[in-house]
């Protein structure tokens, strides 16, 4: 299986969607706590699901099962909070959401994580792909640039 990842920020909305059709990704899957927000742009949720089914031709879905709760985005994001403190707390959430279990593999396979921060290093993106990976073993994950 395959699972593909990518953030928006510093994206125009042309690159956005042209490095998603380019990837092969075949729907795109929202793990964004907030969707809505003004601050999102071009991905807010209904206009990501139009644009994502008008230039790509491919399925969005959004799944907060994959995001952070609101404490531990904030505790992050808005008081400075250490990355390590932030990966060990998401990590601990998604195993209490046993997410391996309750998601399929079917259901992600060819799927694109999207979220907004620019590169996967300090992103939960890119610990739900690995996660995963850890979990089912045959998984491939591309981080697109």
């Amino acid at each position: 299986m395959k699972l593909f990842t990518i953030g928006f920020t510093k994206k125009s909305a042309e690159s956005f969607f042209t490095r998603i059709k380019d990837s092969g990704a075949r729907k795109l899957i929202d793990v964004r706590l907030n969707n809505v927000s003004q601050l999102a742009g071009f991905t807010k949720k209904n206009d990501l699901k139009y644009f994502t089914n008008e230039i790509c031709k491919i399925e969005y879905l959004h799944l907060p099962v994959l995001a952070p709760t609101q404490d531990i985005l904030t505790a992050y994001k808005t008081h400075k909070g250490d990355w390590g403190l932030y990966e060990r707390q998401f990590l601990k959430l998604m195993e209490e959401r046993r997410i391996e279990e309750t998601l399929s593999p079917e259901l992600l396979d060819g799927g694109c994580l999207l979220c907004s921060e620019e590169k996967p290093h300090h992103c939960h993106r890119r610990l739900v792909a690995e996660y995963l990976k850890e979990r089912w073993r045959d998984v491939e994950i591309e981080h697109i640039p």
